[in-house]
C-alpha cells in the first residue's frame, strides 16, 4: 500500500470516527399554514411532494400529530419553549408587527439548550414572535431583543409574516433590516424600493440562506430552526412552480415548499451529513382552503380549517428522519405534539430540564426509537383556537369548551380598524409585566361559558356527532383536568 493511499485511508477513517462520535445535527423545518392533506404521503393526489415523501420513507410518519394551536404565532412559541402559549400575556390570536417579544428572555428555549450543549444555532425564515421590550419599537437601527436574545447565534429572514404591511416586508439579518442605511427610515417610500423583498422570490432567498447555514457549519454540531413563509397567504409561488400541480396556485405553493425541503436533503447528501442529521418536517397549524384547488383536500379528512378548534385546525403532518435510530418506513398513531420536541431533544442531549422549562413537553423518544412505553405517552393535550377557545384531548375523547368552532367572523375592514389598532399590551403598574391581551374575536357573543362539545375521535373522527349530553361524567372529568392544568401552570407532572 502506497504512503498516499495509507494517508488517505487514515484521513477517511479519522473523519468517520469523528463523525460517529459527534452529536447529531438537528434541522426543524416548519411550514406555515400547510395542512394534514397537503403531502402525497398523507394522501394528496393533486399535489406531488417527492422530497417530503422521501423523509417519510426514510423515517417515521405520524398520523396523530398536533400543533396544538390553530394559528401560527402560538405554535412558534410552544415549539421553542415546550410550553403552551396561552400561559403568556397573549391570550388569543397573534402578535402584530408593532408588538414586543413574546418569548421570555430568562426562559430556557430550545435554542439555548442546544447552545449550552455546544451547538451553533440558527433561525432562518419567519420569526413572528415579536421584537423589543415595548410596543412600537423602531426598526430604523439595531432591534433587540429578538432571536439572538432567546437562543440563536444567527438569524436571517422575515421579521413578521408573509402578509405583513409593505414596510415590514423586509429581510433582517440578526438585528437589522437588510439594505437599510444608518439614519434612514424604513417606512420611507424611496427606502422601501431598496428594502422591500419580492414575495415571489422569498422561498428561494430563504432556501439559499438555509443551505449556506448548513455548508458553513458542516464541521460542527448545529441546530437549524427553519420556519418557512410557504404556504401562508398571499399565495405567491415563483414563476417556475406555476402549473406544477393540479391544485392551482395553492398546490404550486406547496410544491415550492417541497422543493425547499429537497434543497436541504440534497445539501445534506452532498456534504455527507445525512447519516448524522435529525430532520423534522411539519406545519404550524392547519391549512386555509381557497378557490381553484380542483378538489385538493388540503386538510385531509378532518373537520374545520386553520383557526378553528376542530381537528383540521391543529392536526398537522409530521415526518421525522433520524438515520440509524428511526426505522425507515415506519408509522405511528401515537398522539404527539410539536411541544414534545423540547423534552425529546433534552433527552437526546442528556440535558435535564429545570422545573420551569418544558412544562407541557413530553419525551417521545420511545416512539421514535420504537421502544416499549406506556400508552398513551401524553396524559392529555390542550388545543387552542384563534379566538381563545379551549379543547382538551384525552385518549379518544375530545372536549371543546364552548358551542362554536373557535373561529371569528368579521369583515377585514372591521377587524383591522377595531381590533388590530387597539391591541397593544399594557404594563401592570405593580408588577411591571404585561397584562393579559385578549382580542375581541368571539364569533358568537351568545356562546354560553358552560356549553361543551364532546367527540369520540375513534368512532367519529370527523367530529360530526356531539355526545356531551350522553356522557356527563366524561365531560366533568375532562373539564376538571383542563382546569387543573390551567390552575397549576403546567401539564407535565
Amino acid at each position: 500500500m502506497s504512503t498516499f493511499v495509507l494517508r488517505l485511508w487514515l484521513v477517511l477513517l479519522l473523519s468517520y470516527v469523528s463523525l460517529q462520535g459527534r452529536s447529531p445535527n438537528v434541522i426543524f423545518i416548519m411550514a406555515d399554514d400547510l395542512g394534514y392533506g397537503d403531502f402525497s404521503c398523507y394522501g394528496a393526489t393533486k399535489v406531488k411532494t417527492p422530497y417530503c415523501d422521501r423523509v417519510a420513507r426514510e423515517g417515521i410518519i405520524f398520523t396523530d400529530a398536533h400543533s396544538p394551536s390553530a394559528v401560527c404565532l402560538p405554535t412558534r412559541y410552544l415549539v421553542l419553549t415546550g410550553r403552551y402559549c396561552w400561559w403568556t400575556w397573549l391570550k388569543n390570536w397573534v402578535l402584530m408587527y408593532n408588538h414586543p417579544l413574546l418569548v421570555e428572555q430568562d426562559r430556557l428555549t430550545m435554542g439555548k439548550m442546544f447552545q449550552e450543549n455546544g451547538y451553533y444555532t440558527g433561525c432562518i425564515g419567519k420569526w413572528h414572535l415579536g421584537w423589543g421590550n415595548e410596543p412600537n419599537i423602531a426598526f430604523n437601527g439595531e432591534v433587540k431583543p429578538g432571536p439572538l436574545e432567546v437562543g440563536f447565534d444567527t438569524f436571517f429572514g422575515v421579521p413578521f409574516s408573509h402578509n405583513s404591511p409593505k414596510p415590514q416586508q423586509v429581510y433582517m439579518r440578526d438585528r437589522r433590516i437588510i439594505g437599510l442605511n444608518h439614519g434612514e427610515d424604513y417606512r420611507d417610500k424611496e427606502v422601501m424600493k431598496r428594502t422591500v423583498r419580492s414575495l415571489e422570490d422569498t422561498a428561494t432567498d430563504i432556501s439559499k440562506q438555509a443551505v449556506s447555514f448548513i455548508e458553513e457549519n458542516k464541521d460542527r454540531p448545529f441546530f437549524l430552526y427553519y420556519p418557512t413563509t410557504n404556504i401562508h397567504f398571499p399565495i405567491t409561488p415563483h414563476e417556475r412552480f406555476k402549473g406544477a400541480t393540479e391544485a392551482g396556485v395553492y398546490g404550486d405553493f406547496v410544491a415550492e415548499f417541497d422543493w425547499a425541503v429537497g434543497e436541504v436533503l440534497n445539501t445534506l447528501d452532498r456534504l455527507d451529513l445525512t447519516q448524522n442529521t435529525i430532520l423534522i418536517v411539519t406545519s404550524d397549524n392547519g391549512a386555509r382552503p381557497m378557490s381553484g384547488m380542483n378538489g385538493h383536500e388540503c386538510n385531509g379528512p378532518w373537520r374545520g380549517t386553520k383557526r378553528t378548534i376542530y381537528e383540521a385546525g391543529h392536526r398537522v403532518p409530521l415526518v421525522v428522519r433520524w438515520p440509524g435510530k428511526v426505522r425507515p418506513g415506519s408509522t405511528s398513531d401515537e398522539t404527539v405534539t410539536l411541544l414534545d420536541f423540547m423534552r425529546t431533544f433534552a433527552t437526546m442531549l442528556g440535558h435535564k430540564l429545570p422545573c420551569d422549562a418544558g412544562e407541557d413537553s413530553y419525551d417521545i423518544t420511545s416512539v421514535l426509537l420504537r421502544k416499549p412505553h406506556d400508552q398513551p405517552l401524553r396524559e392529555a393535550t390542550v388545543h387552542h383556537s384563534v379566538n381563545g377557545t379551549f379543547a382538551i384531548r384525552q385518549g379518544n375523547w375530545k372536549l371543546i369548551e364552548g358551542a362554536g368552532d373557535g373561529d371569528y367572523e368579521l369583515p377585514n375592514k372591521v377587524w383591522r380598524k377595531n381590533i388590530i389598532q387597539p391591541g397593544f399590551p399594557e404594563r401592570d403598574p405593580t408588577t411591571g409585566g404585561f397584562l393579559p391581551l385578549m382580542y375581541n374575536l368571539q364569533k358568537d357573543p351568545q356562546n354560553k361559558a358552560d356549553a361543551y362539545q364532546l367527540y369520540n375521535l375513534k368512532e367519529d373522527p370527523k367530529e360530526a356527532k356531539d355526545v356531551a349530553a350522553d356522557h356527563p361524567e366524561i365531560v366533568a372529568r375532562m373539564k376538571d383536568l383542563l382546569n387543573q392544568y390551567r390552575d397549576t401552570g403546567r401539564s407535565v407532572k
